[in-house]
């Protein structure tokens, strides 16, 4: 298979563009950040995200609905909800982790004077990679996209790297 016909297929049928349909814009990821740093109500999120009410209302169905976050009665008021991150949601943390490092790199914005830190030792965390089998750091240079066949693609769908923080 020639390299424009792999690019084709994998264009086409890329998980990227699925991913980004879910949650390819600025406010899900705010939401989602919010969620990350313990917020959980609506009036938290309309507050310390300064989302206009229709707009926040709208993102979290939508995160909802695509098994994001789910909507569960407050513990304290069962008259009230409360958006939790579910599974899935929790899966994006090293990619709002990565996005937060490459904005604080490659952007003009003076990053908050926080940092990401492990809670067992206060040591900061390392800057998101992508890894080899071996645990090798990979670069740009060093990868390239493969067609599975039908057999391949069931077995190991993520492929044989892995994306985590770099060694």
């Amino acid at each position: 298979m020639e390299d424009s016909d792999v690019i084709r297929r994998i264009v086409t049928g890329c998980s990227l563009t699925a991913a980004l349909e879910v949650v390819g814009e600025r406010w899900s990821f705010m939401i989602l950040r919010g969620a990350f740093n313990g917020l959980g109500h609506f009036e938290q999120f309309q507050s310390t995200l300064g989302i206009a009410r229709n707009i926040l209302a709208n993102r979290l169905s939508r995160l909802v609905a695509h098994g994001m976050m789910e909507r569960c009665p407050c513990t304290d008021d069962k008259r009230k909800v409360e958006y939790r991150l579910t599974e899935k949601g929790e899966a994006l943390m090293p990619v709002l982790v990565s996005l937060r490092q490459w904005g604080a790199r490659w952007t003009a914005c003076q990053p908050a004077n926080t940092r990401l830190v492990d809670k067992r030792d206060g040591l900061p965390v390392q800057e998101v990679g992508v890894l080899a089998a071996d645990g090798r750091r990979l670069g740009l240079h060093d990868v390239k996209w493969v067609v599975l066949e039908q057999d391949e693609a069931e077995v190991s769908p993520s492929g044989t790297g892995r994306v985590a923080a770099a060694g």
